[in-house]
């Protein structure tokens, strides 16, 4: 095509309908945007619910693949996310309305809130309100991570893997990238003997 965009590809997912129709570019910012004006207390819910649940844009192993990458490189991983998600379905245009919609909202937002809270924010109310939010983002999240793992995670060793990555993060203090990269390359020792016996059985 002369715009350079890209047409999801056409797959079925488990209690989830296949994606047949081209996105437009002002869905893609739609979309973003109401995440971006919506994600209190983190955004990784949000996409999920939104880009995977609500438009199946995506599904959830595309989905924890994204997430993975977002979390691998440097920058927050919302907006890694719409690059890689608006890349997927228009294209380098399509990047760019995912970015602007998921920035937008946020960025007025925390302006108007920035000068709220410095002129309020030592309140007693402000305070016990912000400890609440986080509470809740905590939950979230917690949410997330399980209904994903129950799609993504296939074996029991793949929860030595997750021990091991909260252990070096949390308790060993090493880097993310560091750590993503030696569970990734122990991850993959152990899991592509197995894919290859597999094909053999197979062939």
């Amino acid at each position: 095509m002369s715009d350079g965009s890209v047409t999801p590809s056409v797959e079925v997912v488990s209690g989830v309908a296949p994606v047949v129709a081209q996105v437009s570019i002002g869905q893609i910012f739609l979309e973003f945007l109401i995440i971006g004006a919506t994600s209190f207390g983190g955004v990784v819910p949000y996409l999920r619910g939104s880009l995977v649940t609500k438009q199946h844009w995506i599904n959830d192993k595309e989905f924890v693949e994204m997430l993975s990458i977002s979390q691998s490189l440097p920058g927050l991983n919302a907006t890694n996310m719409a690059v890689l998600v608006g890349e997927k379905l228009r294209g380098a245009l399509g990047s760019l309305a995912a970015i602007l919609g998921i920035c937008l909202p946020g960025a007025v937002l925390m302006f108007i809130v920035g000068i709220f809270y410095r002129i309020h924010g030592d309140h007693i109310w402000i305070t016990a309100a912000l400890k609440g939010v986080a509470a809740a983002a905590v939950g979230l999240i917690l949410s997330t991570v399980v209904g994903l793992s129950q799609k993504s995670l296939s074996g029991k060793f793949d929860f030595i893997f997750i021990a091991l990555t909260v252990i070096a993060v949390n308790r060993l203090h090493q880097s993310v990238p560091r750590t993503l990269i030696v569970v990734g390359v122990l991850a993959i020792l152990f899991h592509r003997p197995r894919r290859q016996q597999k094909e053999g059985v197979a062939q």
